[in-house]
């Protein structure tokens, strides 16, 4: 588990880059307007499932039918995941599309998350033969690193809301940008 959670705060660094100069500073996503909504709904679907990783992982012990419901947590980001990258290349064709560096940077995210899956499986599968129950079971590892998977689930939730927002025309949602209509 601890090797694990290295692996999830790694990922949570590179997603934290990812957002904030991929999709914030160079794409300005959530000033696009209705052409990027479709994207934007993707990522907050997949902010809201980290923010539950993020925020539990390090505390909880998912026994029995809660294994299975965790794996179906880290199931739906993949799909989520695989669903944006189809996604992307369509809202993002309009405003000269993906850019490389950020076509390498999830390409390392993926690399990342399945390590840390591979390093997650024999704790999952050992709370999946457990008895049935959600446990406070705070993992071995430094409190710092529990503290920054908190503040990464606070932070990729916020960023989650902030893309609802853009999808539901929040009149804050684009700021700092100029809402476009692209």
């Amino acid at each position: 588990m601890r090797t694990a959670l290295w692996l999830l705060a790694a990922q949570g660094v590179l997603g934290a880059f990812d957002t904030l100069y991929y999709h914030e500073w160079r794409g300005r996503l959530t000033a696009r307007g209705p052409a990027a909504h479709p994207e934007l709904r993707l990522h907050a679907a997949r902010d809201f499932l980290y923010a539950l990783i993020f925020a539990s992982l390090p505390v909880l012990a998912f026994r029995g039918g809660w294994a299975v419901a965790l794996a179906l947590v880290l199931g739906a980001e993949i799909v989520v995941t695989l669903r944006d990258f189809m996604v992307e290349d369509r809202v993002r064709a309009s405003f000269g599309g993906v850019l490389p560096g950020e076509r390498a940077t999830h390409a390392i995210m993926g690399i990342v998350y399945g390590a840390m899956l591979a390093f997650l499986a024999p704790t999952l599968w050992g709370w999946w033969a457990a008895p049935t129950a959600l446990a406070f079971e705070p993992a071995a590892v430094p409190e710092g690193l529990k503290l920054s998977l908190w503040a990464m689930a606070a932070g990729v939730f916020v960023s989650g809301a902030r893309d609802l927002g853009a999808v539901y025309g929040l009149a804050a949602s684009a700021w700092p940008w100029t809402r476009t209509s692209s």
